[in-house]
């Protein structure tokens, strides 16, 4: 991470933190003119959109102050939802054995998007199982993994 990149987490961390909530993990994608930063938040009552309008609120005011972002901006606060995306290991941990859909940067094994159940995880690594073989994937690697929560009603 880079200073600017530094102190654009300490910031969203203690904003975040210092308001009640979980950061649950947040996306900077910084492009030739703009930059998209999306945070997702979460605690123990859930959250409301309420929630995310007071730490919008805090987070841009803060942005603006210290200017970290030097290009315009678009700032997205939202849940982490039930589709969540995954950020840090001991997120993928909590969900072992769930259906995940992983996408990498790079491929890996000749492939760069895998769609299966989390196996394994370690502090570098997460394995998915897809059709009977194991997948080990650098966190390094990934450029998003997501949830895939199946909604649909269980038959009887």
């Amino acid at each position: 991470m880079n200073t600017v990149q530094q102190e654009l987490d300490k910031l969203i961390r203690s904003t975040v933190n210092g308001l009640g909530y979980e950061l649950w993990g947040y996306e900077y994608r910084p492009q030739v003119e703009t930059a998209l930063l999306r945070i997702f938040i979460d605690s123990q009552k859930g959250i409301t959109v309420e929630d995310c309008s007071i730490v919008s609120h805090q987070i841009g005011a803060a942005l603006d102050v210290d200017d970290l972002i030097p290009i315009a901006y678009i700032l997205e606060l939202s849940s982490p939802g039930i589709d969540r995306v995954l950020f840090d290991p001991e997120q993928y941990q909590r969900y072992i054995n769930e259906q995940v859909k992983i996408r990498t940067r790079i491929p890996i094994n000749a492939r760069r998007n895998f769609k299966g159940a989390i196996v394994a995880v370690s502090d570098t690594n997460v394995t998915v199982e897809i059709d009977s073989l194991d997948y080990e994937i650098p966190f390094e690697t990934v450029d998003r993994a997501r949830v895939l929560m199946d909604v649909r009603p269980k038959k009887r």
